[in-house]
Protein backbone atom coordinates (compact mmCIF):
# COMPACT_ATOMS: atom_id res chain seq x y z
CA UNK A 1 0.00 0.00 0.00
CA UNK A 2 2.94 2.27 1.03
CA UNK A 3 4.25 1.39 -2.42
CA UNK A 4 1.49 2.44 -4.45
CA UNK A 5 0.96 5.56 -2.50
CA UNK A 6 4.52 6.19 -3.27
CA UNK A 7 4.06 5.40 -6.62
CA UNK A 8 0.70 7.56 -7.05
CA UNK A 9 2.76 11.00 -5.48
CA UNK A 10 5.55 10.85 -7.89
CA UNK A 11 3.22 10.31 -10.95
CA UNK A 12 1.60 13.54 -9.16
CA UNK A 13 4.90 15.70 -8.95
CA UNK A 14 5.38 14.54 -12.59
CA UNK A 15 2.29 16.19 -13.82
CA UNK A 16 2.60 19.19 -12.13
CA UNK A 17 6.23 20.08 -12.90
CA UNK A 18 4.91 19.14 -16.53
CA UNK A 19 2.15 21.36 -16.27
CA UNK A 20 4.33 23.95 -15.14
CA UNK A 21 7.19 23.59 -17.80
CA UNK A 22 4.61 23.93 -20.16
CA UNK A 23 2.60 27.00 -18.55
CA UNK A 24 6.10 28.81 -19.13
CA UNK A 25 6.68 27.71 -22.36
CA UNK A 26 3.30 29.37 -23.58
CA UNK A 27 3.96 32.42 -21.31
CA UNK A 28 7.62 32.74 -22.57
CA UNK A 29 6.90 34.51 -26.29
CA UNK A 30 4.31 37.07 -24.22
CA UNK A 31 6.94 37.82 -21.60
CA UNK A 32 9.25 38.74 -24.17
CA UNK A 33 7.29 41.24 -25.55
CA UNK A 34 5.71 42.53 -22.28
CA UNK A 35 7.07 42.67 -18.84
CA UNK A 36 5.57 40.86 -16.15
CA UNK A 37 3.15 43.43 -14.61
CA UNK A 38 -0.40 43.49 -15.31
CA UNK A 39 -1.08 46.51 -17.39
CA UNK A 40 -4.38 48.10 -16.51
CA UNK A 41 -6.23 51.31 -16.92
CA UNK A 42 -4.47 54.84 -15.85
CA UNK A 43 -0.96 52.87 -16.98
CA UNK A 44 1.44 54.95 -19.06
CA UNK A 45 4.52 53.38 -19.94
CA UNK A 46 6.47 51.16 -22.90
CA UNK A 47 4.40 48.27 -21.95
CA UNK A 48 1.24 50.21 -22.98
CA UNK A 49 2.67 51.70 -26.17
CA UNK A 50 3.57 47.73 -27.49
CA UNK A 51 -0.09 47.05 -26.44
CA UNK A 52 -1.53 50.11 -28.18
CA UNK A 53 0.57 49.62 -30.96
CA UNK A 54 -0.67 45.32 -31.10
CA UNK A 55 -4.00 46.62 -30.95
CA UNK A 56 -3.96 48.91 -33.47
CA UNK A 57 -2.34 46.64 -35.92
CA UNK A 58 -5.60 44.28 -36.06
CA UNK A 59 -7.74 46.40 -35.97
CA UNK A 60 -9.04 46.77 -32.60
CA UNK A 61 -7.99 50.50 -31.25
CA UNK A 62 -8.33 53.71 -33.31
CA UNK A 63 -6.38 56.30 -31.21
CA UNK A 64 -3.09 57.13 -30.81
CA UNK A 65 -0.47 54.93 -30.07
CA UNK A 66 0.87 57.48 -27.17
CA UNK A 67 1.96 55.18 -24.27
CA UNK A 68 -1.50 56.11 -22.34
CA UNK A 69 -4.16 53.94 -20.82
CA UNK A 70 -7.19 55.87 -21.10
CA UNK A 71 -10.71 55.12 -22.19
CA UNK A 72 -10.36 54.24 -25.46
CA UNK A 73 -7.07 51.42 -24.89
CA UNK A 74 -9.61 50.00 -22.20
CA UNK A 75 -12.34 49.69 -24.95
CA UNK A 76 -10.02 48.22 -27.39
CA UNK A 77 -8.38 45.42 -24.64
CA UNK A 78 -12.37 45.04 -23.86
CA UNK A 79 -13.23 44.27 -27.33
CA UNK A 80 -10.25 41.96 -28.08
CA UNK A 81 -10.93 40.13 -24.87
CA UNK A 82 -14.30 39.23 -26.05
CA UNK A 83 -13.85 38.47 -29.41
CA UNK A 84 -11.35 36.01 -28.20
CA UNK A 85 -12.90 34.20 -25.69
CA UNK A 86 -11.44 35.95 -22.63
CA UNK A 87 -12.72 37.45 -19.52
CA UNK A 88 -13.55 40.90 -20.34
CA UNK A 89 -12.66 43.18 -17.56
CA UNK A 90 -10.17 44.99 -19.55
CA UNK A 91 -6.98 44.17 -17.81
CA UNK A 92 -3.92 42.68 -19.50
CA UNK A 93 -2.61 39.98 -17.43
CA UNK A 94 -1.04 36.83 -18.80
CA UNK A 95 -3.83 35.01 -20.68
CA UNK A 96 -4.11 38.63 -22.74
CA UNK A 97 -0.58 38.97 -23.39
CA UNK A 98 -0.28 35.91 -24.81
CA UNK A 99 -3.35 35.87 -26.86
CA UNK A 100 -2.53 39.39 -28.24
CA UNK A 101 1.33 37.82 -28.94
CA UNK A 102 -0.33 34.98 -30.95
CA UNK A 103 -2.36 37.12 -33.12
CA UNK A 104 0.12 39.78 -33.86
CA UNK A 105 2.97 37.60 -34.64
CA UNK A 106 4.03 39.75 -37.52
CA UNK A 107 3.81 43.13 -35.90
CA UNK A 108 6.59 45.05 -35.59
CA UNK A 109 6.94 48.70 -34.10
CA UNK A 110 7.71 51.51 -36.67
CA UNK A 111 8.97 54.02 -34.91
CA UNK A 112 7.93 56.96 -32.26
CA UNK A 113 4.35 56.41 -32.95
CA UNK A 114 4.51 52.05 -32.53
CA UNK A 115 2.17 50.62 -34.83
CA UNK A 116 0.77 53.94 -35.76
CA UNK A 117 -1.59 53.58 -38.96
CA UNK A 118 -4.53 55.08 -40.26
CA UNK A 119 -8.08 53.23 -39.12
CA UNK A 120 -11.39 53.11 -40.55
CA UNK A 121 -14.83 52.51 -40.30
CA UNK A 122 -16.31 49.18 -39.94
CA UNK A 123 -18.39 47.17 -42.12
CA UNK A 124 -20.45 43.76 -41.55
CA UNK A 125 -18.50 40.28 -41.48
CA UNK A 126 -18.06 39.33 -45.03
CA UNK A 127 -16.88 35.49 -44.92
CA UNK A 128 -20.67 34.15 -43.56
CA UNK A 129 -23.66 32.88 -44.82
CA UNK A 130 -25.65 29.98 -45.08
CA UNK A 131 -27.83 28.10 -48.07
CA UNK A 132 -27.28 27.81 -52.02
CA UNK A 133 -26.18 30.62 -54.32
CA UNK A 134 -27.65 31.62 -57.40
CA UNK A 135 -24.49 33.57 -58.90
CA UNK A 136 -23.09 32.91 -62.42
CA UNK A 137 -19.96 30.99 -62.09
CA UNK A 138 -16.81 32.43 -63.00
CA UNK A 139 -13.80 30.99 -65.69
CA UNK A 140 -10.18 31.62 -65.81
CA UNK A 141 -10.91 33.28 -68.81
CA UNK A 142 -11.38 36.21 -66.55
CA UNK A 143 -7.97 37.08 -66.41
CA UNK A 144 -6.73 39.96 -67.93
CA UNK A 145 -4.22 40.03 -70.90
CA UNK A 146 -1.95 42.47 -69.55
CA UNK A 147 -0.84 42.81 -65.69
CA UNK A 148 2.00 44.99 -64.56
CA UNK A 149 4.39 43.03 -63.16
CA UNK A 150 5.92 43.26 -59.33
CA UNK A 151 2.96 46.16 -58.89
CA UNK A 152 2.88 46.04 -54.94
CA UNK A 153 1.23 49.05 -54.55
CA UNK A 154 2.80 50.60 -51.72
CA UNK A 155 2.10 47.77 -49.69
CA UNK A 156 5.12 46.75 -47.03
CA UNK A 157 6.78 43.10 -47.34
CA UNK A 158 4.49 42.69 -43.71
CA UNK A 159 0.92 43.61 -46.01
CA UNK A 160 2.02 40.89 -48.38
CA UNK A 161 2.80 38.61 -46.39
CA UNK A 162 -0.17 38.64 -44.06
CA UNK A 163 -2.33 38.81 -47.14
CA UNK A 164 -0.73 35.14 -48.25
CA UNK A 165 -1.28 34.07 -45.00
CA UNK A 166 -5.05 35.04 -44.91
CA UNK A 167 -5.57 33.58 -48.49
CA UNK A 168 -4.10 30.69 -47.08
CA UNK A 169 -5.92 30.16 -44.37
CA UNK A 170 -9.44 30.75 -46.58
CA UNK A 171 -8.73 29.03 -49.81
CA UNK A 172 -6.43 27.11 -50.21
CA UNK A 173 -8.63 23.95 -51.01
CA UNK A 174 -10.14 26.50 -53.76
CA UNK A 175 -8.97 27.00 -57.80
CA UNK A 176 -6.11 28.87 -57.88
CA UNK A 177 -8.79 31.71 -59.36
CA UNK A 178 -10.53 31.42 -56.29
CA UNK A 179 -7.87 32.13 -54.13
CA UNK A 180 -6.82 35.21 -56.48
CA UNK A 181 -10.33 36.22 -55.69
CA UNK A 182 -10.03 35.96 -52.05
CA UNK A 183 -6.92 38.33 -52.28
CA UNK A 184 -8.93 40.89 -54.28
CA UNK A 185 -11.40 41.08 -51.88
CA UNK A 186 -9.23 42.17 -49.27
CA UNK A 187 -7.80 45.13 -51.65
CA UNK A 188 -11.19 45.87 -52.57
CA UNK A 189 -12.24 45.85 -48.51
CA UNK A 190 -9.03 48.29 -48.37
CA UNK A 191 -10.18 50.58 -50.96
CA UNK A 192 -13.83 50.87 -49.59
CA UNK A 193 -14.80 53.92 -47.19
CA UNK A 194 -16.79 51.07 -44.85
CA UNK A 195 -14.01 48.80 -44.00
CA UNK A 196 -10.44 49.87 -42.35
CA UNK A 197 -7.71 51.15 -44.74
CA UNK A 198 -5.33 48.82 -44.16
CA UNK A 199 -4.54 45.41 -45.12
CA UNK A 200 -4.32 44.69 -41.39
CA UNK A 201 -7.00 46.03 -40.05
CA UNK A 202 -9.40 44.71 -42.89
CA UNK A 203 -7.94 41.11 -42.05
CA UNK A 204 -8.50 41.22 -38.43
CA UNK A 205 -11.40 43.17 -38.32
CA UNK A 206 -13.62 41.38 -35.57
CA UNK A 207 -15.84 38.42 -37.19
CA UNK A 208 -14.53 39.42 -40.57
CA UNK A 209 -12.47 35.70 -41.59
CA UNK A 210 -12.81 32.24 -40.21
CA UNK A 211 -9.26 31.66 -41.10
CA UNK A 212 -8.71 34.57 -38.41
CA UNK A 213 -10.85 32.86 -35.60
CA UNK A 214 -10.18 29.61 -36.32
CA UNK A 215 -6.53 30.31 -36.09
CA UNK A 216 -5.51 29.03 -39.86
CA UNK A 217 -4.37 32.70 -40.53
CA UNK A 218 -0.79 31.35 -38.78
CA UNK A 219 -0.71 28.49 -41.56
CA UNK A 220 2.70 28.68 -43.12
CA UNK A 221 1.25 29.82 -46.99
CA UNK A 222 1.99 27.87 -49.98
CA UNK A 223 3.50 29.45 -53.41
CA UNK A 224 -0.05 29.26 -54.75
CA UNK A 225 -1.51 31.57 -52.01
CA UNK A 226 1.74 33.69 -52.34
CA UNK A 227 1.30 34.15 -56.03
CA UNK A 228 -2.14 34.70 -55.90
CA UNK A 229 -2.10 37.47 -53.70
CA UNK A 230 1.03 38.95 -56.36
CA UNK A 231 -1.24 38.23 -59.51
CA UNK A 232 -3.89 40.60 -57.11
CA UNK A 233 -1.89 43.89 -56.26
CA UNK A 234 -0.79 43.33 -60.12
CA UNK A 235 -4.72 44.19 -61.18
CA UNK A 236 -6.29 41.07 -61.40
CA UNK A 237 -9.90 40.75 -60.01
CA UNK A 238 -11.55 37.82 -60.70
CA UNK A 239 -14.69 38.92 -58.67
CA UNK A 240 -15.12 42.42 -60.30
CA UNK A 241 -14.87 44.35 -57.25
CA UNK A 242 -16.64 42.04 -54.67
CA UNK A 243 -16.53 42.58 -51.17
CA UNK A 244 -18.13 40.11 -49.80
CA UNK A 245 -17.54 36.04 -49.95
CA UNK A 246 -18.76 32.94 -48.43
CA UNK A 247 -19.40 29.30 -48.45
CA UNK A 248 -23.00 28.65 -48.67
CA UNK A 249 -22.52 25.09 -47.20
CA UNK A 250 -20.37 26.32 -44.03
CA UNK A 251 -22.00 29.68 -43.42
CA UNK A 252 -24.35 30.46 -40.69
CA UNK A 253 -25.32 34.03 -41.33
CA UNK A 254 -28.40 35.26 -42.51
CA UNK A 255 -27.13 38.64 -42.84
CA UNK A 256 -24.71 37.75 -46.50
CA UNK A 257 -27.71 36.62 -48.17
CA UNK A 258 -29.11 40.34 -48.32
CA UNK A 259 -25.93 41.14 -50.62
CA UNK A 260 -26.13 41.46 -54.22
CA UNK A 261 -24.36 38.21 -55.57
CA UNK A 262 -22.46 38.60 -58.58
CA UNK A 263 -20.51 35.31 -59.37
CA UNK A 264 -19.61 31.60 -57.93
CA UNK A 265 -16.06 30.87 -57.90
CA UNK A 266 -15.12 27.67 -56.64
CA UNK A 267 -17.11 26.73 -53.27
CA UNK A 268 -17.49 30.81 -52.70
CA UNK A 269 -20.54 33.18 -54.00
CA UNK A 270 -18.81 36.74 -53.99
CA UNK A 271 -21.02 39.51 -53.59
CA UNK A 272 -21.37 43.32 -53.66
Amino acid sequence: MTKRILLIACSIAVVLVLGFQLKDKLRQPAEETFSSNEIRYGATGTDVNELQGRLKFIGFYGGSVDGDFGYKTLTAVKRFQGEFGMKVDGIVGSKTKLKLWEATKNWKPTGPNMGEAKSGSSGSPGSAGTGGGGAAASTANDKPANLTPSNNLGYSEQDINLMANAVHGEARGEPYIGQVAVAAVILNRVKSASFPNTISGVIFQPGAFTAVADGQIWLTPNESSKKAVKDALNGWDPTGGCIYYFNPATATSKWIWSRTQVKTIGKHIFCI
